[in-house]
């Protein structure tokens, strides 16, 4: 099995443009990224992984732990156009902690309109009692598919809800409720990528078009949080030295069960920091936490 890995020769920092948008509206749409043929390639990764999993019974399929279920995905948790943008929220002490694949055929029967509305964190939105949440993690998402219409599946968001802690809805998920007031659908091309803040209010709109929706989620946030994915037994794989070392960092092959390690201790061991300190592009914001 080939996995994909980038070599990254340059790598940009975001922008004050893109970091005041992403602050006010809690996202941003990156036209482009993909190329066709990294379109056609992760697009065949993930036919390959419907074909092999078992799906809902609406035909979907909702795969968590993304590169771990399928390898092929890899060369998209550093890909030079988007994983700049990572760093220059969260810093370098970072790794993937939740991660999915999709694909959602054409849905057959309509489906009851139901609450989905959400905030990624779990347990983090109950729990954390400051008011606007903090940032604490943001996600890539990585569309395979046409999405520029409306009725596709689309991401649907409420921009700039990021600040706000919670919404008005049904009293049960299963409760006809409707659609929340400035909701919009984000209409992209396949290649193009929605890089967004956890706290934004987002939803997966029904898919009525003759379109299957594909999509792959990344979630990035500090390794001192626990990870969802299970990541544990990567380091045996066969392919895994094939990865890069900012991959295996994000896959949490760094530091093993050392907590120290996760709590940046160690930046000199910590191959984003080193990367970043390569090129010249170690954040002050950031720094060690022993000089």
């Amino acid at each position: 099995m080939s996995v994909t890995t980038t070599a990254a020769p340059t790598w940009a920092p975001m922008t004050s443009e893109q970091r005041e948008q992403f602050d006010t509206d809690g996202y941003l749409i990156l036209r482009g990224v993909l190329s066709p043929d990294e379109v056609a390639h992760y697009s065949s990764a993930l036919d390959a992984a419907y074909a092999q999993q078992p799906h809902a019974p609406d035909g979907s399929l909702h795969l968590l732990s993304a590169v771990t279920s399928c390898p092929d995905l890899a060369g998209l948790i550093d890909h030079p156009e988007t994983f700049p943008l990572v760093w220059s929220i969260l810093g370098w002490n970072v790794h993937i902690y939740h991660s999915h694949l999709d694909v959602h055929p054409p849905l057959a029967a309509p489906k009851p309109d139901w609450w989905h509305w959400h905030q990624d964190g779990g347990r983090q939105n109950r729990e954390l009692e400051t008011d606007p949440r903090p940032r604490l993690s943001v996600k890539l998402a990585y569309w395979l598919s046409d999405v520029s219409q409306t009725g596709r599946g689309n991401l649907t968001l409420i921009p700039g809800s990021h600040k706000t802690n919670w919404l008005p809805g049904p009293p049960k998920r299963d409760v006809p409720w409707p659609t929340p007031d400035g909701a919009r659908q984000v209409q992209v091309d396949a290649g193009d990528v929605v890089f967004f803040d956890r706290r934004i209010w987002h939803a997966r709109s029904d898919n009525h078009s003759d379109i299957t929706r594909k999509c792959v989620f990344l979630g990035y946030t500090y390794r001192w949080i626990a990870v969802r994915d299970e990541v544990r037994a990567l380091p045996g794989k066969p392919w895994w030295n094939r990865l890069n070392p900012v991959q295996q960092q994000l896959l949490g092959g760094v530091g093993g069960l050392d907590g120290d390690h996760a709590w940046g201790h160690y930046p000199e061991t910590t191959p984003l920091y080193n990367e970043l300190r390569e090129r010249g592009l170690l954040d002050p914001n950031y720094p060690p936490l022993i000089p």
